[in-house]
């Protein structure tokens, strides 16, 4: 049985568009994740990053793989839903934590996040993969917003830097270049949102969020988890999160005391 915060139509959509809604996923513990961000925020990891052009307006702050220095956010992840609500949509008998990551958009920032896919910044293989983002502010225009059907295309999205936008990779290799979703017609998903509320979405899934060009800030959390059939892949460059000297070989399940496996059926 799925857990009750998922019907059969969550299912149907995360499968058949990439991403989905889940209303209140992570309602009880907004206030927890609220003081894991704003301590992010005081006191950043080494991956931390400013992603506002010099000369535009505002901040951009993201930040990632600080969970096992930030209470807050190791206490989500264990007792949060969200490690099996990750495994029903994957259908998964498990959920491998691989990482968090912390998103802040201040008001009257112009950067949006640029559209891209999550898979070809990581090393890892595999369908079963499933990222939750989760604003702590009520979303009106600073919005996620997934494109329909991207996680079943055939040719990954060439991943680029979100401040200099160059490349991300040395090599070229067999990769899409950033479409246009809007001026191209793709079926873009995007949604109202509540804090605590979650988009999950597969990381083939194309998606990037508008600008906030209002007064609140936009604060969001995102968590990240693989399923039963996710293995180390070899990428051409520095993968992004890096984990340097992590040890593994290509075709190996992720080492289980970096990512731990937080729900087992």
């Amino acid at each position: 049985m799925a857990h009750p915060l998922l019907t059969p139509r969550h299912l149907h959509d995360f499968r058949s568009d990439g991403a989905v809604l889940i209303e209140g996923l992570f309602a009880e513990h907004v206030d927890t994740i609220r003081r894991g961000i704003e301590a992010n925020m005081a006191s950043p990891g080494e991956y931390a990053a400013e992603n506002v052009p010099a000369g535009e307006t505002g901040r951009f702050f993201d930040d990632y793989c600080n969970w096992s220095r930030i209470p807050e956010f190791e206490r989500v992840i264990r007792e949060s839903p969200a490690a099996e609500v990750a495994a029903d949509l994957m259908g998964s008998d498990t959920a491998q934590l691989f990482h968090e990551h912390v998103l802040v958009k201040e008001g009257g920032t112009a950067k949006p996040t640029p559209w891209h896919q999550d898979s070809p910044y990581y090393f890892v293989d595999g369908a079963q993969t499933v990222s939750f983002w989760s604003p702590m502010d009520p979303v009106r225009e600073a919005a996620l917003r997934c494109v329909a059907g991207s996680h079943r295309w055939e040719t990954p999205v060439l991943p680029v830097r979100w401040l200099s936008e160059e490349d991300f990779y040395a090599e070229e290799g067999e990769w899409m270049a950033v479409p246009d979703p809007d001026a191209e017609g793709m079926r873009v998903l995007e949604w109202v949102m509540e804090p605590g509320d979650a988009v999950a979405f597969d990381y083939r899934t194309l998606h990037g969020a508008r600008a906030n060009p209002s007064a609140a800030r936009r604060r969001a959390f995102s968590l990240r988890f693989v399923g039963d059939d996710a293995r180390y892949g070899e990428r051409p460059g520095r993968t992004s999160p890096p984990f340097p000297g992590h040890g593994m070989r290509a075709g190996q399940r992720l080492r289980e005391d970096w990512f731990p496996v937080v729900f087992s059926r």
